[in-house]
């Protein structure tokens, strides 16, 4: 998406601007990553335990990665095989893993679009998204895995700065049951949806989702 490319020339962020890039390290929760396909990861403790220890062991901050990654991790939950003739599990965002309560922050100027607390096992549990208008382009992005608290008091078309802070991360009690991490993706055609977006499709989806929801790399120079 070359507006988005052109419009991040310099590095975004959506977590604290004072975490330097070198202390992200790229991880990798794709079914063919042998190491993960020997543990349990239908356990939320034993997935953050995974997760943890490579952050540890690479002496950073936060493990990112995980666009248009298939994924195992779906297999323990019905809300992704229940929704489509196949299986879903081609993962649409960027997933920025670290600590539960972390700020998250508006990488753009902001109306907020709309929000939702999507509990189904396995769902995004609290959820933001942000409306965006810039050189006449509308696009959203949005934002998973957030604390209740993120949304007791939003307000269809509050409005956010740049850099504004706009939630924090939840943990397994209220995320979905997954260790804490940001859920980050990019929507050009919202398609009517409120609070709620597909963040995992199916091989026979891949070709319109990924032209819907660029990288999310290309706003956070990753």
């Amino acid at each position: 998406m070359k507006f988005l490319r052109d419009l991040c020339a310099e590095s975004m962020s959506v977590l604290d601007a004072n975490i330097p890039k070198s202390k992200y390290i790229p991880i990798s929760l794709s079914e063919s990553n042998d190491v993960l396909n020997v543990i349990d990861v239908s356990s939320s403790d034993v997935l953050a335990d995974f997760v943890n220890t490579h952050i540890k062991n690479h002496n950073a901050e936060v493990a990112y990665g995980g666009y248009l990654e298939v994924r195992n991790i779906y297999k323990r939950s019905t809300h992704f095989s229940s929704q489509a003739e196949e299986e879903r599990n081609i993962h649409l965002g960027v997933d920025l893993w670290c600590s539960a309560g972390t700020s998250i922050f508006a990488p753009f100027d902001s109306v907020v679009h709309s929000f939702n607390n999507n509990e189904n096992f396995g769902d995004y549990g609290p959820t933001i998204i942000l409306k965006h208008h810039i050189s006449g382009v509308d696009f959203y992005t949005l934002y998973g895995h957030l604390s209740l608290a993120s949304i007791d008091n939003l307000e269809v078309g509050q409005r956010f700065k740049q850099a504004d802070k706009i939630a924090e991360l939840g943990d397994a009690s209220i995320n979905g049951d997954y260790p804490p991490h940001l859920h980050f993706q990019i929507i050009k055609d919202i398609q009517g949806f409120k609070g709620d977006y597909p963040g995992v499709c199916s091989k026979t989806d891949l070709t319109f989702y990924e032209r819907n929801c660029p990288d999310p790399k290309l706003i956070l120079n990753l």
